[in-house]
């Protein structure tokens, strides 16, 4: 049990830098304003674990087993080393996620053995990541690739590059990178890899451990692959794991359904929570919701032909509607062609809507429960070209659900 010891220590020459603080795994130093700061081991340790996963929950149960290994100790021993660390850094440095962890809260501006000038570079780019915007997004790859031109072997720079080779690079690198993983799981899901996804995700699970990011990861696979019951399950562990992780469960919410869940406040408030809206027969408000979102801002082509069809459907326009998803320009986003399957289906296009449910199907994405229950696809019941990819969908998840069970993943509901 000493092994886990050693790999806390085994890093990479340099320091990790944050506020007026260094902290130098390969000589156990913390520093501020240059000055040394003598720290116990375990406070140590407990710094360095914290800070290589900043912003991210690290559990009690992780800390308590990699500090204190094959030992028994009270809660008291890991709040005296939290305590003290505070008192160095300030309170706010370390979050306390209430009867779950700790979240080191500091913007980490270096990492050993990454030049200074790369990682502002790479931090940089991740800022425009979450924006989430279209043009961001190209900007942040270019200024990824810099990165990983400057230094092949920065893991996370390559998986943040957000291509397919660019996210084996990164775990071949770290393969248990988590933002990698993240990354790897949406690309994979784009690209119709859904089933990949899931059995990867299954295995880490049980390999390393729960861990809210791979649940998280599920909730997306899962419902691509139909599975939107398991979906749901893995938010609720994801939840229980970390309060605080995001998921696309509103989508899952929306194919089971639940529309109310789905218009909860929470998230990206784009497009759902107004189809939601519309579900339930509350027509003003997706039409206010829509109109003022598209009135406020630019959205990518896509979503903007997304929204923009919606609100004409709802509007009674619907050869606007039709004319706007004949002129976006869909490219591996299966479930978004799912939607606009939807879409036309709610305007009677049988023959556009049923072509648009057998191409979500052949890129990755399935729903035979939406198919089933969701009234926007009554227009297509009677269709035998409609019953033929209900049948589809459903023997798809059949294998998919056989393909999970054979990973050995349990899931439990909380």
């Amino acid at each position: 049990m000493q092994e886990k010891s050693k790999d806390i220590q085994r890093k990479a020459v340099g320091r990790y830098r944050f506020g007026a603080f260094e902290l130098d795994p390969s000589e156990r130093q913390l520093y501020e304003h240059g000055c040394a700061i003598r720290l116990q081991p375990k406070v140590f340790d407990a710094l360095l674990i914290l800070v290589d996963n900043a912003g991210r929950l690290v559990r009690r149960d992780e800390l308590v087993d990699t500090l204190w290994p094959e030992t028994f100790v009270t809660d008291a021993n890991l709040t005296n080393v939290i305590v003290t660390l505070r008192k160095i850094l300030s309170r706010e440095a370390i979050q306390t996620v209430s009867k779950f962890g700790y979240r080191f809260s500091m913007p980490v501006l270096g990492e050993p053995g990454i030049d200074q000038a790369t990682y502002e570079t790479f931090r940089r780019a991740k800022a425009l990541v979450e924006t989430k915007s279209l043009d961001a997004m190209q900007q942040a790859r270019e200024l990824f690739s810099v990165c990983v031109a400057a230094d092949p072997g920065f893991a996370a720079a390559w998986a943040l590059d957000l291509a397919q080779a660019a996210l084996r690079r990164a775990l071949a690198i770290d393969p248990h990178l988590a933002c990698a993983h993240h990354f790897y799981t949406q690309l994979q899901v784009d690209l119709g890899e859904s089933r990949d996804a899931m059995v990867r995700l299954a295995r880490r699970i049980i390999d390393r451990g729960d861990e809210p990011e791979s649940y998280a990861g599920l909730v997306h696979a899962f419902r691509y692959c139909g599975l939107v019951d398991e979906s749901l399950v893995a938010h609720e562990r994801a939840v229980a794991l970390d309060p605080t992780v995001v998921t696309s469960v509103l989508h899952t919410h929306f194919l089971l359904g639940d529309y109310e869940a789905a218009s909860e406040s929470g998230g990206t408030r784009y497009y759902l929570d107004a189809a939601a809206c519309a579900a339930l027969g509350d027509r003003r408000r997706a039409i206010e919701r829509l109109t003022a979102r598209l009135a406020a801002q630019t959205f990518s082509p896509l979503m903007a032909g997304l929204m923009g069809s919606l609100l004409a459907i709802l509007e009674g326009r619907g050869a606007d509607a039709s004319a706007i998803m004949q002129g976006a320009d869909v490219h591996r986003e299966p479930e978004t062609i799912f939607y606009f399957a939807r879409h036309h289906s709610m305007l009677g296009n049988r023959a556009e809507a049923l072509a648009m449910l057998l191409r979500a199907r052949s890129e990755g994405f399935t729903s035979s429960r939406a198919l089933r229950h969701d009234r926007a696809f009554e227009t297509l019941c009677e269709q035998p070209e409609f019953q033929r990819e209900l049948a589809e969908a459903e023997h798809l998840e059949r294998e998919a659900r056989c393909a999970l069970e054979a990973t050995g993943l349990q899931l439990v509901a909380v």
